[in-house]
């Protein structure tokens, strides 16, 4: 899931090379911390989240096939 959300948030933001996502297991649950340049971050969460939400749709869709539950966390980095 980890490659999945850096491909997809690769494309979307002007500053490739500061995307940053990290994947930690937590009991059933694998979470998905995606950071990106400040500059960047309205790029990914996107008008009233609609981009951050289709971004967890896919990750979601591609996890059922996999039978796992997946939660994707946008982190403001300061």
């Amino acid at each position: 899931m980890k490659d999945l959300v850096e491909i997809i948030a690769k494309a979307l933001v002007d500053s490739p090379d500061q995307v940053v996502v990290t994947e930690t297991k937590k009991e059933d649950t694998v979470v998905v911390e995606l950071r990106v340049a400040p500059s960047d971050m309205g790029k990914v969460i996107g008008k009233q989240g609609r981009i951050a939400k289709s971004i967890r749709s896919v990750v979601n869709a591609a996890a059922a096939r996999d039978k796992i539950k997946v939660v994707v966390d946008i982190v403001d980095v300061q």
